[in-house]
């Protein structure tokens, strides 16, 4: 590789994390070339971006944006990564297990989780992860309970008024 393609690929880096709230490091090194392709179609159709690099790229690129929020991840980079790029907090969660239930498999690894400035490290956090609220779920819970009690309120005001029509027509 050439310096100018190692840049090119640290630009593209760059982009994808200033890009994206959430990412996961994931260690695709023992799964097939079958396997790989099956996983980037997976990916792709639930709007997850896959991004294999080497870990020295990408750990330039993470210290060239914010060395400090990143410092967390470096550990992380070693052996072969694949990294899932996704909005959604927990999708690339979702495909991680799903992927391994179908193959019985412990593959692929993941190395760390990236989820909102905060760092999930280790293989043991994809349960937790699998797990995470998005956004619009904590609205429509937050929503769901702001409704009910208010649903309440109006149903007993409207009964006790109802009361107070009948008594007076009386």
């Amino acid at each position: 590789m050439t310096k100018d393609q190692k840049n090119e690929v640290i630009e593209l880096l760059k982009e994808k994390f200033a890009q994206y709230n959430n990412f996961y490091i994931t260690d695709t090194e023992s799964l097939t070339v079958e396997q790989v392709s099956k996983l980037r179609r997976t990916c792709f159709n639930k709007q997850v971006e896959m991004k294999v690099a080497k870990n020295t790229l990408i750990r330039k690129a993470l210290e060239s944006l914010d060395a400090e929020k990143y410092a967390g991840v470096y550990d992380s980079l070693h052996n072969v990564t694949a990294l899932l790029f996704s909005e959604n907090p927990k999708e690339p969660a979702l495909i991680i297990s799903s992927f391994r239930k179908e193959s019985n498999g412990e593959k692929p690894v993941l190395k760390a989780a990236f989820i909102n400035g905060d760092i999930y490290a280790g293989d043991n956090n994809l349960k937790a992860l699998t797990q995470i609220k998005t956004k619009n779920e904590l609205i429509g819970e937050v929503i769901g309970l702001l409704q009910s009690p208010a649903k309440r309120v109006l149903a007993a005001l409207l009964h006790h008024h109802e009361k107070q029509a009948t008594a007076s027509a009386e």
